[in-house]
C-alpha cells in the first residue's frame, strides 16, 4: 500500500485531530504520496463544535494497524455459473490461474481453477464413458457452474489477516474468496500475498507512546514522529524522522513547518489548527504556553480570519472563548465518556495507570457528580486493566482542578494538594495535565 495514515493518539482531542489532518494536508503538498489523515477513536464534543464551525468533517477512524483482507483482495472479472466454460476459461487466462463463478445477486459460488477443471472432467467422464471422445468446443459449452470448486473458504474484507492465518495455512490451497459485510463477492486473494501482506505505513502525531497509539503498531512501518509529550517511543525497523518539541502544541508544530515550506494553510484547516492550538493552551494561559503558541496562534488567526471564510470575524479570543465552552460540562454526559474522551494511559515504574482530565467552567457542579465519576474510574480500571485511575476536573475559569483518584498506591496520598475527601484533592493552580500533574506522579512512583 502506497497510502500513508498520519494519526494522533487514541481517545483524540481536538489537537490530536487537528494536527493529523493539518501535517497530512501538508506532507501531501510536499510530495507525490498519497497521505490520509486518521482519527484512533470518536471526536469529543470539542473537537466536533471546532470541526462543524470551520466546515470540515472528521478524519478516517482507524483502530488497528494490522493488514486487513482489502489490503490484498485483486477483484477479477466473473461469471454465472449457467455461463459456458469458455467465458471462465477466458478469465482464468487473463487472471493466470482463477475464475470466479458469482451467483446473480453477488454471491460466490465457486471458482474455476486448473485443478477444479481437471477434477470435473474426470468425474464427468468417470460416470459418463462415452464422453471420453468428448472435444475440446463440446467442453467449452459445459456450464462454469460444473467445472467450479465450490468448498472455497471465505473472508470479510475488513478482517485482519493475522486472525485467519492458522485457517488460511489448514486450507492447502492458493486462492480465497473475500467477501463484504453482506457476503458478496469483493474479490480473490492469493496465499502467498495473505503470508507477507503490505504492512501500513504510520505517521504519529501527538504522542509517541505505544500505550497511547492505535493497536498492533508492531505490524505498521512508523515513518514519523511529530509530538510535544514526554519520550516513551515506540522500536522501529528503520531510522525515522523523529521531532518533539517543548510547546503547548503539536498544531503548533505543523503550523511552523507549513510556515517554513513558504506556505499557508487553507483557512478551514488554519482555523482548525488554531482550536488545536487554543485547546491544548487553554487559549494560550496553560503553563504549557510557549512563546511559540502565540506566534502560532497568530500565524493561524491570520490564515484563518480571512474574507470569505468560515470564522470571518472571529478574533483569537472570541474563537477561544467558544471553542473552550463547547468542550466543558458534566451535567449532560455520561460518566464514563466523561472518563474516556480525554484518557491517556501510561506505563511508568511497574505500574499500569490511566489519567483522564475534563474541563469545566465552575468547580460547583462537580459534587454531585463525584459519585457516578468514581464508579466510571472502578470501571475503567476493571475493564483495561489498570492499576489506578485519576480523573482532573479542570475550571478553565479560575485556572484550578480537583483531582478524583480510585485504588491509587499509599504513595500518591503525599501528593502536594489539599485533601477534601476519600481519592478527593484540590490542585489549586493545577490546570495541565502533562506538565503539572504527571511529573509529579511519576517522581512519586518511582520514588516508592
Amino acid at each position: 500500500m502506497a497510502d500513508i495514515y498520519v494519526i494522533g493518539h487514541v481517545n483524540p482531542d481536538t489537537d490530536a485531530i487537528a494536527s493529523a489532518m493539518g501535517y497530512a494536508w501538508y506532507r501531501a503538498q510536499k510530495s507525490q504520496d498519497e497521505v490520509i489523515a486518521a482519527r484512533g477513536g470518536a471526536v469529543n464534543a470539542q473537537t466536533a463544535w471546532a470541526l462543524d464551525r470551520v466546515g470540515l468533517t472528521a478524519p478516517e477512524l482507524l483502530t488497528d494497524a494490522s493488514p486487513r483482507f482489502e489490503s490484498v483482495t485483486l477483484r477479477f472479472d466473473t461469471v454465472t455459473p449457467d455461463r459456458p466454460l469458455r467465458e471462465a476459461w477466458a478469465i482464468a487466462n487473463r487472471t493466470g490461474t482463477v475464475a470466479p463463478v458469482v451467483e446473480a445477486d453477488g454471491k460466490p459460488f465457486g471458482l474455476v481453477t486448473g485443478f477444479s477443471l481437471f477434477r470435473s472432467l474426470s468425474d464427468l467422464v468417470g460416470v459418463n464413458p462415452e464422453l471420453e471422445d468428448m472435444n475440446l468446443t463440446q467442453l467449452f459449452d459445459l456450464p462454469s457452474g460444473e467445472a467450479a470448486d465450490q468448498n472455497v473458504p471465505q473472508f470479510r474484507l475488513g478482517s485482519r489477516i493475522r486472525d485467519s492465518l492458522p485457517r488460511v495455512l489448514r486450507g492447502e490451497r492458493n486462492e480465497f474468496w473475500v467477501v463484504g459485510e453482506d457476503g458478496r463477492y469483493e474479490g480473490i486473494c492469493r496465499q502467498r500475498d495473505l503470508l507477507n501482506p503490505p504492512r501500513l505505513q504510520l505517521i504519529m502525531v501527538d504522542h509517541n507512546e505505544v500505550g497511547q497509539s492505535i493497536r498492533s503498531l508492531d505490524e505498521a512501518d512508523l515513518l514519523e514522529v511529530l509530538d510535544h509529550h514526554r519520550l516513551s517511543n515506540p522500536p522501529t525497523r528503520l531510522p525515522i524522522r523523529f521531532r518533539v518539541d517543548p510547546v503547548g502544541s503539536t498544531s503548533t508544530l505543523v503550523s511552523e513547518r507549513i510556515e517554513d515550506a513558504g506556505m499557508g494553510a487553507p483557512p478551514d484547516l488554519a482555523g482548525l489548527l488554531l482550536a488545536g492550538v487554543l485547546s491544548d493552551t487553554l487559549l494560550l494561559t496553560s503553563p504549557t504556553t510557549t512563546d511559540r503558541d502565540h506566534r502560532a496562534a497568530k500565524r493561524l488567526a491570520r490564515w484563518a480570519f480571512v474574507g470569505g471564510s468560515p470564522l470571518e470575524g472571529e478574533t483569537i479570543e472570541s474563537f477561544g472563548k467558544g471553542l473552550l465552552q463547547a468542550g466543558t460540562g458534566l451535567s449532560t454526559r455520561d460518566p464514563m465518556s466523561v472518563i474516556t474522551s480525554d484518557l491517556k494511559i501510561y506505563d511508568a515504574a511497574g505500574m499500569h495507570f490511566g489519567i483522564s482530565q475534563v474541563e469545566v467552567t465552575d468547580l460547583v457542579e462537580v459534587e454531585e457528580h463525584l459519585a457516578p465519576l468514581d464508579g466510571a474510574l472502578k470501571a475503567l480500571i476493571e475493564q483495561r486493566g489498570l492499576d489506578f485511575a485519576m480523573l482532573m476536573i479542570t475550571d478553565i475559569v479560575e485556572g484550578t482542578s480537583r483531582i478524583l483518584m480510585h485504588s491509587a498506591p499509599p504513595v500518591l496520598s503525599e501528593l502536594p494538594y489539599k485533601r477534601l475527601g476519600e481519592g478527593l484533592l484540590d490542585a489549586s493552580g493545577v490546570v495541565s495535565r502533562k506538565k503539572q500533574l504527571l511529573p509529579v506522579v511519576l517522581a512519586m512512583l518511582e520514588d516508592r
